[in-house]
């Protein structure tokens, strides 16, 4: 399982945001200079984002991206669910009926424990625990 170049780089973006929180927006060009984000990729990410209700956008000369929300109340599974969609590990955990074996399958319960853990973990990590 590895982590996506989409959500390194959104959670690098948010960082970005949270450390400037409250000072003003910032332009997509300095997050994308800050955080070594090719802008063109960032551009798609800062749409998601401000479609899930995470950043704000204010355009003109002074324009640029907010936070929507304080850093602690934006959690990292906010920000991998706007970018990638639910979490999932595995088929037989996210989707009902994806397996024939489902009630015969002995690892069935250790991949959906293990679902579990990650998605809490996403949920109580946030912006906030990077500053």
């Amino acid at each position: 399982m590895k982590i996506t170049a989409r959500t390194e780089y959104g959670i690098r973006a948010m960082y970005a945001l949270a450390k400037a929180s409250g000072t003003g927006p910032l332009s997509m060009r300095s997050i994308a200079s800050d955080q070594q984000i090719p802008e063109n990729f960032l551009e798609q990410m800062l749409y998601q984002l401000r479609k899930a209700g995470l950043v704000t956008a204010t355009r003109g000369p002074a324009g640029g991206y907010e936070l929507a929300r304080k850093p602690a109340d934006i959690s990292f599974s906010d920000i991998v669910t706007a970018l990638e969609g639910p979490v999932a590990i595995c088929d037989c955990i996210d989707t009902e009926g994806s397996c024939d074996r489902l009630h015969a399958c002995p690892v069935h319960p250790v991949w959906a424990k293990i679902a579990a853990g990650l998605n809490d973990l996403l949920e109580k990590s946030t912006l906030a625990d990077m500053l």
